[in-house]
């Protein structure tokens, strides 16, 4: 059953979303998940993900501690809710930049919700842009197979892909 996907597949798929669950380590090393909209680097350039937080919320703490991140994407099947989602994890470095960074403004342009959350009268000195640098494997589950695939043999529709060099 194993598929060859590229990063190209993978970036076209996610580049479709807009929702994924950021997880960091806490004070004590514990993970910290928490959901959050996000937007991506414009494809010429390094590849980021890109989220808009309060620079009080845990996860900005969190990050300021312990820049070690992960983030997953997921694929769920709206019309076989039974079937696993399928899903993108990334782990990286993530790093706290201003409100005024171009890079993450313009990923936030690119779909309505995220120009919503942009412009939604924040006080801009409070805001802060969470920049992810990924590693370069990333790992996926099930994206690109259909549930007949998934329910035949689930467990070998797990693979890696890698980020080209120059997106890093």
């Amino acid at each position: 059953m194993k598929k060859r996907f590229d990063f190209d597949f993978v970036e076209r798929e996610i580049r479709k979303k807009t929702f994924g669950v950021l997880s960091t380590i806490d004070s004590k090393g514990r993970p910290h998940s928490t959901g959050i909209l996000f937007g991506l680097s414009s494809p010429d350039e390094p590849f980021r993900i890109y989220m808009l937080a309060s620079k009080d919320y845990q996860k900005v703490k969190n990050i300021q501690r312990d820049p070690r991140v992960s983030f997953v994407i997921t694929f769920p099947h709206f019309y076989v809710r039974f079937a696993p989602a399928s899903y993108v994890m990334f782990r990286g470095v993530a790093e706290i930049i201003p409100f005024e960074d171009g890079s993450a403004k313009r990923a936030f342009q690119a779909k309505r919700i995220l120009r919503m959350n942009l412009n939604s009268g924040y006080d801009e000195k409070d805001i802060v842009f969470i920049s992810v640098k990924p590693e370069r494997r990333v790992v996926c589950y099930g994206l690109g197979y259909s549930i007949m695939d998934l329910r035949n043999q689930h467990t070998g529709a797990d693979y890696r892909v890698f980020i080209p060099e120059d997106r890093l």
